[in-house]
C-alpha cells in the first residue's frame, strides 16, 4: 500500500503532460498589458510596498498597484468600459486563460487554479485553458510590478498581472478576476454616498480621483443593495496620507471590503451579468471546462495534496 500511494499523483502529474496540444499552446503577446506600466524606481517601490503586507494588514494589494484606482489597466486608446457594456462580456462566460508557469512556483500557480475553482463552485462563470482558435483571452503574468487587470473582456488577449509573492494570494486573484470580468470598485457606485462618507481631507494628494464615482449609464448594481463586504470595495485606510481613514460607513458595526474571496452580493451581480450568456453556453454547467481539472489535479499531485477533484462539481 505504501507504494501505492503514489501512483494516483505519478498519473495527475502525467496527465496534464498528455493534455491536447491546443489545451497547452502558448497565446501570442496580449494586446493588452503585455508593456510595463511603471518607471523601474516606481515598479521597486510598489513591490517592495506589497511584499511588506501581510495577511492581517488593513491596505489591500491592489490599491498600492500605481495605476488607475490602484489596479485597472487603461490603455491609452481605450474608452473607459463600464459595468453595462456589452462588448466587455465574455462570450458565453467561458475565460480561456493560460498561466505564464515561468512566472510562478507550483505553490503559486495551485493558488490561481484554486482561486478560479471558487468562480466554477459559487458561479455560472467558466475559465478552460487557452486554445490556438481563441481570440480572446487571460494571461496570468508576474512580470510587472502590481496586482492590475483590465476592466471587462479586452480583444486579442489581456494580462492580469500578480506580482509574487505579495499579489499571489487567494483574495488578491479574486479581485483581479472580477475586474477581467467586467466590475470596477464598489465604492464607485452611482449611490455611493448613501452608504460611505469620503473623508477627503485625509487622501493622499493627487490621489483624490480614485474616489470618484461612475454615471448610472455606466454601471448597475443590478437591484442589489450596496455591498460593504465585497472584495471589490476598497479599505477604510485607501490612499491615506496619515494613516486616519478615508472613507467610512454610514451604517454602524460594519468593516469596509475584504480579501477572503467572492462575498454573496458579488456573486449575485456576477450572475445577473452574465445570466444570458451561461444559458447560451453548449457545455453542461454542472461540468469543469476540459483541461481545467486536468491541470488542477496534476498540481495537487506533484504537490503531495490528497484533495483530487472529479470532472463534475
Amino acid at each position: 500500500m505504501e507504494g501505492f500511494r503514489w501512483i494516483i499523483p505519478l498519473i495527475l502529474a502525467v496527465s496534464l503532460v498528455n493534455c491536447s496540444d491546443d489545451l497547452r499552446h502558448r497565446p501570442p503577446v496580449a494586446k493588452h498589458g503585455s508593456s510595463h506600466p511603471h518607471s523601474d524606481e516606481e515598479a521597486s517601490r510598489i513591490a517592495m510596498q506589497i511584499d511588506a503586507l501581510d495577511d492581517d494588514a488593513e491596505v489591500n494589494p491592489w490599491e498600492l498597484s500605481g495605476l488607475f484606482e490602484g489596479d485597472i489597466l487603461l490603455d491609452s486608446q481605450q474608452v473607459r468600459n463600464g459595468i453595462l457594456n456589452e462588448s466587455a462580456r465574455w462570450t458565453e462566460a467561458t475565460v480561456p486563460y493560460y498561466i505564464d508557469e515561468e512566472n510562478f512556483t507550483d505553490e503559486e500557480e495551485l493558488v490561481i487554479l484554486k482561486s478560479i475553482k471558487e468562480y466554477h463552485d459559487k458561479t455560472c462563470i467558466k475559465f478552460r485553458p487557452y486554445r490556438k482558435n481563441d481570440t480572446n483571452w487571460v494571461v496570468f503574468r508576474s512580470t510587472s510590478s502590481g496586482c492590475w487587470s483590465n476592466v471587462g473582456m479586452q480583444s486579442e488577449g489581456q494580462t492580469v498581472n500578480l506580482h509574487s509573492p505579495g499579489c499571489v494570494r487567494h483574495g488578491v486573484v479574486i479581485h483581479e478576476l472580477l475586474h477581467a470580468l467586467g466590475f470596477y470598485h464598489q465604492q464607485s457606485a452611482t449611490d455611493r454616498d448613501e452608504y460611505v462618507r469620503i473623508l477627503w481631507e485625509n487622501i493622499e494628494s493627487g490621489h483624490e480621483h480614485n474616489f470618484n464615482k461612475y454615471n448610472a449609464s455606466d454601471l448597475t448594481s443590478y437591484g442589489i443593495e450596496y455591498d460593504y463586504g465585497s472584495v471589490m470595495h476598497y479599505s477604510a485606510k485607501a490612499f491615506s496620507k496619515n494613516q486616519e481613514p478615508t472613507m467610512e460607513a454610514l451604517q454602524p458595526n460594519v468593516t469596509l471590503g475584504q480579501r477572503k474571496g467572492l462575498s454573496d452580493k458579488d456573486i449575485a451581480k456576477l450572475q445577473h451579468m452574465y445570466e444570458s450568456r451561461c444559458l447560451k453556453r453548449r457545455e453542461s454547467e454542472n461540468s469543469e471546462p476540459p483541461g481545467f481539472v486536468e491541470q488542477l489535479n496534476s498540481l495537487l499531485g506533484i504537490l503531495g495534496n490528497n484533495a483530487i477533484f472529479s470532472s463534475l462539481t
